[in-house]
């Protein structure tokens, strides 16, 4: 037993409450936010158009937005897109009768300016789209949740199904807070990359699930407090490489991949900080919550052996 409680560094559980009042308090200001202020929803999901236009030279997206504002275009959200010499235009209704039409009379209306321009592309998004893309992807995570909750009570047991998907539910949470209160925007690569937050957070839940089943049947002593807490330093340091090396990797998209993807890497970077905390304290809270015990682990003992146990 010695030699287990050597291979305890860290006393993940002594602060457990703490990191549950932590996680309670960000909950509520995450659903609080959603509430009130709701996400800042791109052309993806609300309908709209969004015109690309290339200078031969760098350019002030400030400048471009107010001849625009001149014209005939209202709020107009302008930004680079990549490159200092291309610009991005999008906005929230139609400004014209389709696409084509919207990017010439912006082309034209950036041309009277006397800088050379060219159109790279121009789309249009509709309402009705938009709200079937809103509808599809609340489906697709719900589905996610409940697809990962049947999963993990046939591969474990209720009780890790129940700190799974808590878990999985609380990163959601947060990262739709954190879009919310900063009003980033949030377009099908943020929902792409929340359903992405869903399978990084459970593989990291399942290898320490599966590492705290694999500590209840080998310790016959023991509370399940030590035994998590056991299990959870057995897996720290794969769980600081896993995490550290795929935070590089978003860090990296996150500078250099431009602005197009930035909602994707923010969303991905918040939700591998949130997910590998709630693989240590949220799943964890709730197996102790949950009673978990030695007894609810242990594999049926098969008739056979129980009859030669008896022998002499």
């Amino acid at each position: 037993m010695a030699n287990q409680e050597t291979q305890v560094r860290f006393d993940f559980m002594r602060i457990r409450l703490g990191a549950l009042v932590v996680s309670l308090i960000a909950l509520l200001t995450s659903v609080t936010m959603l509430g009130f202020s709701g996400l800042n929803l791109g052309l993806d999901f609300t309908g709209g158009t969004l015109v690309e236009i290339g200078y031969e030279q760098s350019v002030d997206p400030d400048e471009v937005r107010k001849i625009l504002e001149g014209g005939d275009f209202q709020d107009p959200l302008v930004q680079h897109c990549g490159a200092p010499t291309d610009i991005l235009g999008r906005w929230p209704v139609s400004t014209g009768s389709d696409a084509a039409t919207t990017g010439d009379r912006v082309l034209a209306r950036l041309a009277e300016q006397g800088q050379p321009v060219m159109l790279r592309r121009a789309e249009f998004v509709g309402a009705v789209v938009g709200e079937e893309l809103r509808e599809q992807g609340g489906i697709a995570l719900i589905s996610a949740l409940g697809l990962v909750m049947i999963y993990i009570v046939f591969r474990f047991l209720f009780k890790f199904a129940v700190g799974a998907v808590v878990a999985l539910a609380h990163d959601i949470t947060l990262v739709l807070g954190a879009f919310s209160i900063f009003r980033w925007e949030f377009d099908l690569s943020v929902l792409a990359a929340l359903l992405a937050v869903i399978g990084y957070s459970l593989n990291d839940t399942i290898v320490i699930s599966d590492r705290i089943r694999e500590n209840f049947r080998l310790l016959r002593t023991g509370e399940p407090e030590y035994v998590i807490n056991l299990s959870l330093n057995q897996t720290l340091g794969r769980t600081l490489v896993t995490s550290g090396t795929t935070l590089l990797v978003l860090f990296s998209l996150l500078i250099f991949g431009g602005e197009l993807i930035q909602g994707f890497s923010i969303a991905l970077i918040i939700g591998v900080l949130v997910g590998t905390y709630s693989s240590i304290y949220v799943a964890t809270n709730v197996l102790l919550a949950m009673k978990i015990q030695r007894q609810d682990l242990l594999l049926p003992e098969k008739e056979g052996s129980r009859q030669e146990s008896l022998l002499p």
